[in-house]
């Protein structure tokens, strides 16, 4: 249970759900049996989320969701703070660089966006140049680059290669991705929704966190290829690994055949399968080792 209540603090967080996040981390920082290291993660996350999204910020979010304010706008006016003293600046920097839980990073790079200081991309910039920089971390940082403005390319390590990136190009949403990323998760929706309604849910979330680890590599560029084969090979791949994520088990003769994997596609089938198994295996064991 403890595993699921993890999963679903990250996916609350990566929702931007915070209100939901602080309620789940009360409730869990009231069970009892834990090891004490899980209830001073809880405990620093919920100090951070209710100093960046206060009490009274969660009432404007849900009034502004009532009213149908634009999203940006709330974003900018949870997450922008009326005096931006070098205290706070600094604060929010330190945080990003050196804090050892993921989550809070992100939320201080979340929080970047929205300072007024030029030298914040400079920050940013020189924290990128860390070659044992979480992926997701470095995906989270070329969005956050590209929300204030920033633009050119920079030069990364990711998952053992050097990729060279425009910021500009960086998507900002799923819907930002190039139509073949789209395609290959329509492709599994459409096939694993016939067999369990919940399924599409998890292939997205499962789909959106692999495309933050595979960005800008080798294995992502081919996924781009506008051909059918390639939709097929990692929408079965990612259905595959689906089933093994969330049943602990799958058939893989029954997967080829239904995305008509036939044996000339096999070996790029299974080069997506590991890409994919391998960044799941991260994911759920919090990914401290950056190769798939």
């Amino acid at each position: 249970m403890l595993d699921q209540y993890q999963i679903s603090l990250t996916r609350m967080l990566e929702a931007e759900q915070y209100r939901e996040a602080k309620e789940l981390l009360r409730f869990l920082l009231q069970c009892q049996g834990q090891e004490k290291r899980h209830y001073e993660e809880w405990a620093n996350l919920l100090s951070w989320l209710d100093m960046a999204f206060p009490v009274g910020s969660e009432a404007a979010e849900e009034n502004a969701q009532e009213s149908g304010q634009d999203e940006e706008a709330l974003r900018a006016e949870l997450l922008k703070p009326p005096v931006q003293d070098e205290a706070y600046i600094s604060q929010v920097l330190y945080i990003m660089r050196n804090h050892p839980m993921m989550d809070q990073q992100q939320l201080a790079l979340e929080r970047a966006v929205y300072i007024d200081d030029p030298g914040v991309d400079a920050a940013i910039l020189e924290w990128l140049k860390d070659e044992s920089l979480h992926p997701i971390l470095q995906f989270k940082a070329l969005q956050c680059l590209k929300r204030r403005g920033a633009t050119g390319e920079i030069r990364l390590r990711r998952l053992d290669e050097d990729v060279m990136l425009e910021i500009e190009a960086t998507p900002l949403s799923l819907e930002e991705f190039p139509a073949p990323v789209g395609d290959i998760l329509e492709r599994t929706i459409a096939v694993a929704e016939v067999d369990d309604p919940t399924l599409p849910h998890f292939a997205t979330e499962l789909w959106k966190e692999s495309l933050q680890f595979l960005y800008g590599t080798s294995a992502y560029g081919w996924m781009l290829r506008d051909e059918d084969a390639t939709v097929d090979c990692f929408a079965a791949a990612l259905h595959l690994t689906l089933h093994l994520t969330v049943y602990g088990s799958a058939n893989d003769d029954d997967i080829r055949d239904t995305y008509g994997i036939s044996d000339s596609l096999r070996f790029r089938y299974e080069q997506a399968c590991r890409t994919l198994r391998g960044i799941a295996m991260l994911l759920q064991t919090g990914g401290d080792e950056h190769q798939p």
